[in-house]
């Protein structure tokens, strides 16, 4: 993986191991409007689609795959709406020996649980419940809690944020006061656009596969109306990789 930006310093190899892509990608102690760091993982095509046939997994490449899973190894907790959690079939997750190594070295619990963001409809069957490793968070408002019982007998655990609607800002400060403080969030675009609409979100972590798809295909952030003013970012690193480009955009605050 070579280094494009930061320019490396005169003699230093751009080309980063192992031990660069991580402190590269390892989460800050928080922010400066808060007790966290929300990092925000997406895929694109050159087109600026995030799905083939409604799924991710079309578009990603081994560069892509390596930083996606550095976030979830230097992560307290994964955030990711239901929605795409059951496109997904996302299960819990499960490190490898490389992983817990990774996670013990950077003082972070053995398993990232997973918060799944739900207005009520995530089935109490879904992978992302069922198939854990640590029992996952659901995240939803007071009137979607009517399968709490449903979740918590999934083995779920319950974090209500918001009466009617979810409360995302809530949301991120219990997670932060229950220690899980540093958050990778994985979509979907929905959840993205209301926290980038809440000014939640710290870091865009962007890789551009080399492929166009054109069609109706969604895009990385949605909300109802356009963001104003839009909310700005600096680069924070560039590196390139057989023809992926693998952008961090930190909040310009």
């Amino acid at each position: 993986m070579h280094r494009v930006w930061p320019l490396p310093a005169p003699g230093v190899d751009p080309v980063l191991d192992d031990a660069g892509l991580e402190e590269l990608y390892t989460y800050p102690a928080g922010s400066s409007v808060r007790d966290s760091w929300l990092a925000v993982n997406f895929v694109s095509s050159l087109d600026g689609g995030i799905e083939v046939e409604g799924r991710s997994r079309g578009l990603s490449t081994p560069a892509d795959r390596r930083v996606f899973a550095l976030a979830h190894d230097l992560a307290d907790v994964v955030l990711l709406g239901a929605g795409t959690a059951v496109a997904e079939d996302y299960p819990g997750l499960r490190p490898d020996t490389a992983t817990a190594a990774r996670r013990a070295r950077h003082g972070l619990a053995p398993v990232a649980p997973l918060a799944l963001v739900t207005s009520g409809s995530l089935p109490p069957d879904a992978t992302s419940l069922v198939d854990v490793a640590v029992p996952s968070i659901v995240v939803t408002s007071a009137a979607g809690a009517a399968k709490r019982q449903a979740w918590e007998d999934a083995g779920a655990e319950l974090l209500v944020a918001g009466d009617e609607d979810v409360d995302l800002a809530d949301a991120v400060a219990q997670l932060a006061a229950r220690g899980l403080r540093r958050i990778d969030c994985e979509g979907g675009p929905g959840i993205v656009g209301t926290l980038l609409a809440r000014d939640l979100v710290d870091e865009i972590r962007l890789s551009y596969a080399p492929f166009a798809v054109a069609g109706q295909a969604a895009r990385m952030a949605r909300t109802d109306e356009a963001l104003s003013p839009p909310a700005a970012f600096d680069v924070g690193s560039l590196l390139v990789d057989d023809g992926t480009l693998l952008v961090r955009y930190l909040r310009r605050r």
